[in-house]
């Protein structure tokens, strides 16, 4: 099982999906995480210099299809992963993910293997709440 998360340096998660510049995919066998990998991750950085698209009334942010495409672009270093923690992100992102196949979870556990490890016991709560 592979399971990606969003960090800026390898070993914490990051605060937000859209500004993190890497993935770091760990490897899980036997309840173990046997390998991680940092992919290169797209963000916000890459597409500011192309417009943004207005939200929508009444819908929580990055719900448009330009924010949608962005998303799943965002994701495609990660479409061999059943998961991706992360401590925040909005909701157009949180729902784009599901639509990859990927399951979101957002997490106050700042370590990366200890959330790995919460994932995969089955003890880690997704924190809606905090999207945004």
């Amino acid at each position: 099982m592979k399971i990606a998360v969003i960090t800026d340096d390898g070993n914490t998660i990051s605060q937000h999906f859209g500004r993190a510049q890497y993935y770091l995919v760990a490897t899980v066998e036997n309840g173990e995480i046997t390998d991680h990998e940092l992919r290169e991750k797209l963000g916000h950085s890459q597409f500011a210099s192309e417009p943004h698209a207005a939200d929508i009334p009444g819908q929580p942010h990055g719900m448009d299809a330009v924010s949608h495409n962005r998303h799943m672009l965002m994701s495609e270093a990660i479409a061999d992963c059943e998961a991706l923690l992360c401590r925040g992100m909005g909701m157009g992102a949180y729902e784009s993910m599901k639509t990859r196949g990927i399951r979101p979870i957002v997490t106050d556990i700042a370590s990366i293997d200890e959330a790995v490890m919460a994932y995969v016991e089955g003890k880690i709560v997704d924190q809606v709440e905090r999207l945004h």
